[in-house]
């Protein structure tokens, strides 16, 4: 899990903070539509909507047990309203990752799952593109028929690698921010860390800061500033603390973190030399 400090540098503390939202047998009418609200933000990635784009006529179905919340986030994602706003104008990879985002609560892993979902497209249709998040597995393990899907990539869990969070934070940019404003006339976010298996850097959605102590990802050629601040010895007074730079190459970036941290100092930064 990540702390709480952290989630709020990183923007995702309401996330962090609040359960999954379920429609509990015998619910009240606000509880309804709690679980409502939390779909459409969900699966239109937080964008305004306007009285006149709700689907009433799903809505009421939901209100009558006439579905279970997991139709409803099918008949949304397969709505005319979220082809307009993800679909007609995105690039194919961009609409995939938001698929992935909105659908599954996380980022694309590898380019595998991206070259399976263009196949699906080009060769089943956009239905079955909806349709193959929603009726996955993995779709059934987290949500089942009653919770509205979440942003799962903020939590480690079974089956992942610590490089999903990093995607995740990629895609995501922030509670305030929606996916249409931010994906608008764009390619994909994650195209070359993916087609390339690279690590994608963390960044806070506030300013675009890397985050000090993430991971870099680079080749074995390149070579890295390591920022240090240089510990107290604990005998003396510490008046300043010095910050060193050392520049070491990709094999010895490990080795020399594990020295630093062996001798009690704190790395600020890792950029690329």
């Amino acid at each position: 899990m990540t702390s709480s400090m952290s989630a709020r540098q990183l923007g995702f503390e309401p996330f962090a903070a609040n359960s999954p939202v379920e429609l509990r047998p015998h619910a009240l009418a606000d509880d309804v539509q709690a679980v409502i609200t939390a779909a459409y933000r969900q699966v239109f990635g937080n964008d305004h909507l306007l009285q006149s784009d709700r689907l009433v006529g799903a809505e009421s179905m939901l209100r009558k047990g006439n579905i279970s919340v997991r139709e409803f986030v099918r008949t949304l994602a397969q709505s005319e309203l979220y082809r307009d706003k993800f679909f007609y104008s995105t690039p194919q990879v961009r609409f995939i990752e938001l698929n992935y985002k909105h659908l599954l609560g996380r980022a694309p892993a590898d380019e595998a799952e991206i070259s399976y979902h263009v196949n699906l497209y080009v060769e089943k249709g956009f239905e079955a593109e909806i349709n193959s998040y929603i009726d996955s597995l993995e779709y059934q393990e987290n949500f089942g028929d009653s919770i509205v899907p979440y942003y799962r990539g903020f939590s480690t869990q079974r089956g992942t690698k610590t490089v999903d969070f990093n995607r995740m934070l990629h895609l995501y940019n922030g509670y305030a921010n929606s996916d249409r404003a931010q994906g608008r006339n764009k390619s994909g976010s994650l195209t070359r860390d993916l087609a390339q298996n690279l690590a994608t850097p963390v960044r806070t959605p506030s300013f675009g800061r890397g985050l000090g102590g993430s991971s870099v990802s680079g080749g074995r050629g390149d070579f890295y500033r390591v920022t240090v601040t240089q510990a107290a010895s604990g005998r003396t007074t510490q008046i300043r603390r010095g910050t060193t730079e050392i520049l070491v190459s990709y094999d010895q970036l490990s080795p020399t973190l594990q020295r630093l941290s062996q001798r009690g100092s704190r790395v600020v930064n890792i950029s690329p030399a």
